[in-house]
């Protein structure tokens, strides 16, 4: 499976590349305690920094970062980038752009202040026959000031463009800087195959089994981990 991205020739060596999700994990992921006291428990339980679903979900394909540094205040934004000519007229130049609150009419998003942001893609992204884009805010990532809006594109045929990926601006009281490099969506290969759902009840061998793997599980860490969860690349 390959994903392709591409740009505007006058940008591919200043551009920043989306990454490996796996490799703009966040700081506080990486800082945080693998073990945190409980006052509901009376001692040290284990944080999610030891649950590899929640780890391995924000690792999972690439994120797309913020081009240039954004400022923020007072619900204005404004950056300074200095772009070179581009090759191609109609592509962007601002990193951001805006929809209007009523473009969300009818949704729970709806409010007469919100603030929808649109972060512009300088990248095309192509995928092979068959598959399909899934864009998403960040997983985990509600450290972000904004919380962008799911969207689903057939990237094996609209693949001339860059897609845009709006978002809602969560926090209103933000004042500051987004970096240069901040992770504004994740996004991940969907196979477009239709699936069957199947419905039967556990036999009884698979019963016995359900047990014991509960039983496992609690009774120590890392059976997920140790037993189960595929080996990813680094």
């Amino acid at each position: 499976m390959q994903i392709t991205f591409r740009c505007d020739p006058n940008l591919l060596e200043t551009l920043p590349r989306p990454l490996p999700a796996r490799q703009a994990l966040p700081d506080w992921l990486r800082s945080m305690p693998p073990w945190a006291f409980s006052d509901l428990h009376g001692q040290k339980i284990r944080t999610v920094k030891q649950c590899p679903p929640f780890v391995d979900a924000m690792a999972y394909g690439f994120v797309i970062p913020l081009p240039c540094d954004v400022r923020v205040d007072g619900g204005q934004l404004d950056w300074d980038w200095d772009l070179p000519p581009l090759s191609i007229a109609e592509h962007p130049r601002s990193p951001i752009s805006f929809h209007v609150p009523a473009q969300v009419t009818g949704t729970p998003m709806h409010a007469a202040h919100s603030m929808i942001v649109k972060f512009n893609s300088y990248w095309t992204i192509e995928l092979e026959p068959g598959w399909s884009l899934f864009a998403m805010h960040p997983v985990n990532r509600t450290d972000l000031p904004f919380r962008l809006l799911s969207g689903l594109v057939d990237s094996d045929r609209f693949s001339d463009v860059g897609i845009f990926f709006p978002a809602l601006w969560t926090d209103h009281g933000f004042c500051g800087v987004l970096q240069k490099g901040t992770p504004v969506a994740q996004v991940f290969a969907v196979p477009r195959e239709t699936l069957t759902a199947v419905y039967a009840a556990m036999t009884p061998e698979e019963g016995r089994q359900y047990a014991a793997t509960t039983r496992a599980v609690l009774s120590k860490p890392g059976v997920y981990r140790k037993q189960y969860r595929a080996r990813r690349a680094v």
